[in-house]
Order: structure tokens, then sequence, then C-alpha cells
């Protein structure tokens, strides 16, 4: 069983920068497989905002595009998600998931073959 941890979340203001990273705990999935992040503000449903497939080709929800950048580089076990030009609407606990199914140009959606539990990131305004 693959377990994916996040890190890189935390409290900034408005304007500002984090880099999220997403941490296999063994094998390549992470860099080979249709990836995902996720985000849940406080009092909504789990959306995608980003999705990256085993050839590079990346998606974007509309809120976060320009923003935004899902990427590898190059390690087997990571995935990252930079997030720049940070908004408060972009308060949230952001996962990393495996989903089951991924169609190109279309964000996916649950379930999942693997999920992590989520870094918390607060934009202040």
């Amino acid at each position: 069983q693959v377990q994916l941890l996040e890190s890189g979340g935390g409290s900034v203001q408005a304007g500002g920068s984090l880099r999220l990273t997403c941490t296999a705990s063994s094998g390549d999935f992470v860099s080979r497989s249709c990836m995902a992040w996720f985000r849940q503000a406080p009092g909504k449903e789990r959306e995608a905002i980003a999705s990256i497939l085993g050839d590079g080709f990346t998606t974007y929800a509309d809120s976060v595009k320009d923003r935004f950048t899902v990427y590898r580089d190059g390690s087997k076990t990571n995935l990252y998600l930079q997030l720049n030009s940070l908004k408060p609407e972009d308060t949230g606990m952001y996962t990393c998931a495996a989903p089951k199914r991924c169609v190109r140009g279309s964000l996916p959606s649950e379930p999942f073959i693997f999920r992590g539990r989520g870094t918390q990131v607060t934009v202040s305004s």
C-alpha cells in the first residue's frame, strides 16, 4: 500500500507563494501515473484543482489557472504544486491523490487509488 504525504502548507499573505510537495512512501507510482491535487475550502466540498498525466499533460481549474503549476522534477516519489499570487479564497486543505480514472483535458474526481491526508494553506488579506 503506497502512502502519500503532503508538505509545504502554511499561512501566507495575499500575493504570496508556497510550494506543496507530495511524497510517496514507495515505488514510482507518482512519477508515471495520473496524479491530482484537490482542495477543500471551509464549508465546501473537495474539488480537483490540478492534474498531471503520466506523459506530463496538465489540466487546471479556472480558479487557479496561470497561478498554480503542478509538476514533477524527475524524482520517482515526488509531485509538486507551486502556488503563486495566492488569494484568500485559495485557503483550504490541499490533498494529493491518485485518481482511479483520468481523462486528458478534464479534471479527475473520486474514487482514488491513493490519497494523502492533506496540508493546510491559509491565505490572509
